[in-house]
């Protein structure tokens, strides 16, 4: 099996209740096709770096994955069928970090590294 990050963007008009019970039917798939769920992070509604469909925000997941190749072909097809997800992405890395990702951390630190105004 090799190890992937997982990065779902899905609609904005979506509740994050809703993000995360899809995120649990997909984790559910994966461990019934022997994969293995590392950490999960939901990133939230966030800005697109361009518009899809006129759509400007999206709500974005993260997820590390444990899986063999053919379930994770099956997940992206079943992305591709499911109207609540605009884009995903999956990469293959080599070791999976075990800290926040850069955009939690980014998102923890807030205003206080942001120097003051004069």
């Amino acid at each position: 099996m090799a190890l992937y990050e997982h990065v779902i963007i899905t609609r904005p008009d979506i509740s994050p209740a809703q993000v995360d019970s899809f995120i649990e039917e997909i984790s559910t798939f994966l461990k019934e096709q022997g994969a293995s769920i590392g950490k999960t992070e939901y990133w939230g509604l966030r800005n697109l770096a361009y518009p899809i469909n006129k759509v400007r925000k999206g709500h974005y997941s993260l997820l590390n994955v444990d899986a063999p190749s053919a379930a994770l072909q099956e997940l992206e097809r079943r992305h591709r069928i499911n109207d609540d997800v605009m884009r995903y992405m999956s990469i293959k890395v080599d070791v999976h970090d075990e800290e926040p990702s850069p955009v939690l951390s980014r998102k923890d630190r807030g205003d206080r590294d942001r120097k003051p105004r004069n």
